[in-house]
């Protein structure tokens, strides 16, 4: 539940991150869609939900790290991990802009904890942002994020004294939202192409999830994109809006440095290129820009300090540096235990391990898709959570020149089936069609075991209880594995099946397999069933029905 104090402290902070990242990870696409300055290359939707999924991480981790005791961290550790973990996962300009205006709030708000109350900390919190935001773009324009941020900033301050963070939070939505509105007639790119500016929609549903985190409730009036405009004719925009006509790389890279180098650094990228954008301090800085000659933007860094994590992208070829000739298609899985990884690698696709409690990031799916070498992937992320992670991931390799291709698997038995009917010497669009009617054509379900007494669509359960969720539901509980079990298939059979496939996690006998075998035999004519060893895996028994 979002927290509800008023305030933003640790766990609203926390609260703030999860509801962002869910944010962006809704309008990703559309604001990829309308991404046309300072580049129209498709990504700042993505950008920026990688660089929130980034500092989300960094958040979590520090509440990991207090697991063992019986306190939550400070303000000021949750705050400087958020700045800190949207600095070092920052992408593009949209994002890099973020991890500054992050970084911005999280001077203010670890300085000033406890010394001031909510709502000020917090009006000040949104000034410090816009204002740092500016000074690390070489070049501000108006019309951009920048604009909607000082807004933001602006109605923040000309909420009522005495309000409450909520308030505030409020406040600067609304002004965030009527800037966003507004950026059209102040870029003439955007007034053009008829759209808003993409990184400002970007920050205003970053706005909003704060709204959330503090009040407790989704902000009064949810922003309303406009329809669509129709397609520009050719030749309506410059050749400066296009990444034809401007530089032809990206480049970005972490540097440790100090201030003065940095100093420096600006200048001499600045006469490189264009989009200069140097976030970071305290001897770590994320910089971004866009050049002609990438090796000299690197080389600038060299003599600056350390670079590190350097990222080079083509506009012109949208890809990254050119890879050794890979191989045609490969299938790349999220599986929830180690039995389960065996399996699909025998069947050829490279399988990326999801922990329980601990889903993959979607850098560790990029870097799968990446370890597969191949021009064409189709990725199976196996779980309904990890939609918006495997859609950044796709969409960030496809910017490397994959052919990707997400089918939404929300379980491993879906994805199992859409493994079994892969066959690479199709065409890749019979390929998908063909793994996709398969996945959605499987029923899936899981065991798990009840932490308390809580209220479920089956009923009451208590502590101890099995529960057996079907399509993510309760729809059974019981006392044990073999009789939950059973009344799970009963259900799932009722409405027919040819094949059920079960998973086995690591301490359920194989007498387990042997009964449910017998009961589907025994009740259910031409129905088969496979049983795997999923290994260590969060659920006890994983179901599938075809």
């Amino acid at each position: 539940m979002p927290q509800t104090a008023d305030d933003l402290d640790a766990v609203a902070v926390r609260t703030w991150c999860s509801l962002a990242l869910d944010a962006l990870g809704r309008e990703r696409e559309a604001i990829d869609a309308i991404n046309v300055y300072p580049v129209a290359d498709g990504d700042t939707g993505t950008n920026l939900y990688l660089t929130a999924e980034s500092a989300a991480a960094a958040v979590e981790a520090v509440f990991a790290a207090h697991e063992t005791g019986t306190s939550v961290p400070s303000t000021a550790d949750a705050v400087r991990a958020m700045a800190h973990g949207a600095l070092i996962g920052a992408r593009g300009n949209s994002g890099t802009i973020l991890a500054q205006l992050l970084r911005g709030m999280a001077g203010v708000l670890a300085d000033e904890a406890g010394e001031r109350p909510g709502a000020d900390r917090l009006r000040l919190a949104l000034t410090r942002a816009a204002a740092s935001a500016r000074e690390a773009v070489a070049h501000p324009v108006e019309g951009t994020v920048l604009t909607v941020a000082t807004a933001a900033a602006e109605a923040a301050g000309r909420a009522p004294g005495g309000a409450g963070a909520g308030v505030v939070a409020q406040a600067a939505y609304e002004g965030a939202r009527t800037a966003l509105e507004a950026t059209p007639g102040q870029l003439a790119v955007l007034g053009r192409a008829g759209v808003v500016d993409a990184g400002g929609r970007g920050l205003v549903a970053v706005l909003g999830a704060l709204v959330e985190a503090v009040s407790g409730r989704a902000p009064d009036r949810l922003y309303e994109p406009p329809a669509a405009p129709a397609p520009s004719a050719a030749g309506d925009c410059p050749a400066a809006d296009d990444p034809q006509g401007g530089p032809a790389f990206e480049v970005i890279y972490l540097l440790e440095a100090g201030d003065g180098p940095v100093e420096r650094l600006r200048a001499r990228l600045d006469a490189l290129g264009d989009s200069l954008v140097v976030v970071g301090g305290d001897g770590l800085w994320n910089v971004h820009v866009h050049v002609d000659d990438a090796g000299a933007a690197v080389e600038a860094g060299v003599e600056a300090g350390r670079p590190h994590r350097i990222r080079i992208t083509h506009f012109a070829a949208d890809r990254v540096h050119a890879r050794p000739e890979p191989a045609q298609r490969a299938v790349v899985v999220v599986v929830p235990g180690d039995g389960l990884g065996g399996l699909c690698a025998e069947a050829g696709a490279t399988t990326v391990l999801a922990r329980p409690g601990e889903p993959p990031a979607s850098g560790e799916l990029v870097d799968a898709i990446r370890r597969a070498h191949a021009r064409e992937v189709v990725l199976l992320p196996n779980d309904g959570d990890l939609r918006h992670t495997a859609a950044a991931a796709a969409e960030q390799a496809r910017a490397e020149g994959i052919r990707v291709a997400l089918i939404p698997t929300r379980a491993a038995v879906q994805g199992i089936a859409a493994l079994a009917v892969h066959e690479p010497d199709r065409s890749f669009d019979e390929d998908v069609v063909a793994m996709t009617a398969a996945a959605g054509a499987t029923r899936y379900a899981e065991l798990a075991v009840a932490e308390r007494q809580s209220w479920t669509m089956a009923g009451i359960c208590q502590a101890g209880d099995i529960l057996g969720l079907i399509d993510g539901d309760v729809a059974v509980i019981g006392e044990n594995v073999p009789e939950t079990a059973r009344g799970v298939l009963d259900r799932m059979l009722a409405a027919g099946g040819e094949l059920v496939t079960l998973v086995l996690g690591e301490d359920v006998p194989d007498a387990l397999a042997d009964t449910l075998e017998e009961h589907v035999r025994e009740g259910y004519l031409a129905v088969d069933t496979v049983v795997y060893r999923g290994g260590r895996q969060c659920a006890p028994l994983l179901i599938g029905v075809e």
